[in-house]
């Protein structure tokens, strides 16, 4: 997957996908095979796996998903991967619709 994003915000966008798995407090099989395809395409060490493991068993502590550090020209990018999280497993929760809500809110 190619895209112009620095390590930093390759697991920035990471972690907000693993936030929006969570959104409905339960991370479906569908969410995790979402999840392992989108890792599988991006050049990742084994420390960034392993971290991207530990948010599908606990999700991102508040401190690592600020929208407000969302670069302004990789927030569709963000927004566009969350909606495809939050469709991976042919249902939208309104867990996951107001969290997505409330992050475009949040990226302005």
């Amino acid at each position: 997957m190619e895209w112009d994003l620095s390590r930093q915000d390759t697991m920035r966008l990471l972690a907000f996908v693993c936030t929006f798995a969570w959104a409905d407090h339960e991370v479906q099989a569908e969410e995790r095979a979402f999840v392992k395809d989108l890792v599988s395409r991006l050049d990742l060490d084994d420390e960034d796996l392993e971290q991207v493991a530990a948010w599908l068993k606990l999700p991102p502590r508040p401190e690592e998903i600020d929208p407000q550090e969302v670069p302004a020209e990789h927030r569709e990018l963000f927004v566009a991967v969350a909606k495809m999280m939050i469709g991976a497993d042919g249902y939208v929760a309104e867990d996951e619709a107001d969290t997505l809500a409330l992050f475009q809110e949040l990226l302005g």
